[in-house]
């Protein structure tokens, strides 16, 4: 079956806008969330050039042109990505710089020794891991995106579902790529466990150290809060992972949320309004921008 889509992504690069006093507490409602979005993003400038370089190293072995082509602009969807992470976190860093360099070196460490002591079947494995969960995550965040974002500061807000909406874009490419090169399903496997336990332990390790920075930690409301959170989370993540486990998965078989056609739309007649969504206004099928 042909999977590709050679003018289904689109390189993107909305004017998002963030303020520095609310960067840390962008969702005030909910800082708990807030602070597992944060530790999310500083790995964002370590994955995602650990996945192109992954992605770079096994071009040579691509023997589809449409394939090729659809890495090319991949790559170039990964770099747009953590270049805009990086200045957001830059306004987090200048908040608090010691707690985020700490987690950012153990960031940089881990994706470097990955790269350099990894085979390529690992790293694309390991690619197509984290995109397969990247895809059920992304239909989650924008499934719940009104109780997860509602009220939220807008450029953060629009930041992460700009993300989202553009890795759902992507879902065929790893899988494809690591298909193409070295695939099979029990590869597939290790890629997907080691990907999802590498990112879910250093995102909550990183949570961990900036709720401590917050005082919210030891706080029993605050604790009570985040765990509803996670169980809320991973009840609704649960079933969009499961299905990855079935041999014959292939993430083209996923519908693309509506949602998600409709911010394309909006992006397309408005990259500014897409780029300072209404978090009050999320609840509606059609994404709305922020009054003027």
């Amino acid at each position: 079956m042909n999977t590709i889509n050679p003018t289904r992504m689109t390189l993107r690069r909305p004017p998002f806008a963030y303020r520095r006093e609310a960067a840390a507490h962008w969702n005030a409602a909910r800082p708990e969330f807030s602070q597992m979005v944060n530790a999310a993003s500083l790995a964002m400038p370590y994955l995602e050039p650990y996945l192109i370089k992954t992605m770079r190293e096994a071009r040579p072995l691509i023997t589809d042109p449409a394939l090729a082509a659809e890495l090319d602009l991949y790559c170039r969807q990964e770099a747009a990505h953590f270049s805009e992470h990086r200045r957001f976190n830059e306004e987090l860093k200048a908040l608090r710089p010691e707690t985020i360099a700490n987690i950012e070196a153990v960031l940089a460490d881990d994706y470097a020794r990955l790269g350099r002591e990894r085979s390529l079947r690992f790293n694309l494995a390991y690619a197509e891991g984290f995109e397969s969960m990247a895809l059920a995550l992304g239909h989650m965040l924008i499934e719940d995106r009104a109780f997860l974002f509602g009220g939220a500061q807008s450029g953060v807000a629009s930041l992460v579902l700009w993300h989202f909406v553009e890795e759902i874009e992507h879902k065929n490419v790893a899988f494809d790529v690591f298909e193409h090169v070295s695939g099979s399903y029990m590869w597939r496997l290790i890629g997907l466990f080691y990907a999802t336990g590498h990112i879910f332990r250093r995102t909550r390790s990183g949570y961990q150290q900036l709720l401590k920075e917050d005082g919210l930690w030891h706080n029993l409301r605050s604790r009570l809060a985040l765990a509803r959170m996670i169980l809320r989370i991973f009840a609704k993540l649960g079933p969009k992972f499961l299905r990855i486990l079935n041999p014959f998965y292939h993430p083209s078989t996923v519908a693309d949320p509506a949602w998600m056609l409709a911010w394309r739309t909006l992006h397309k007649t408005n990259e500014t309004a897409a780029a300072r969504l209404d978090t009050h206004r999320l609840h509606e099928a059609i994404p709305s921008s922020c009054p003027v």
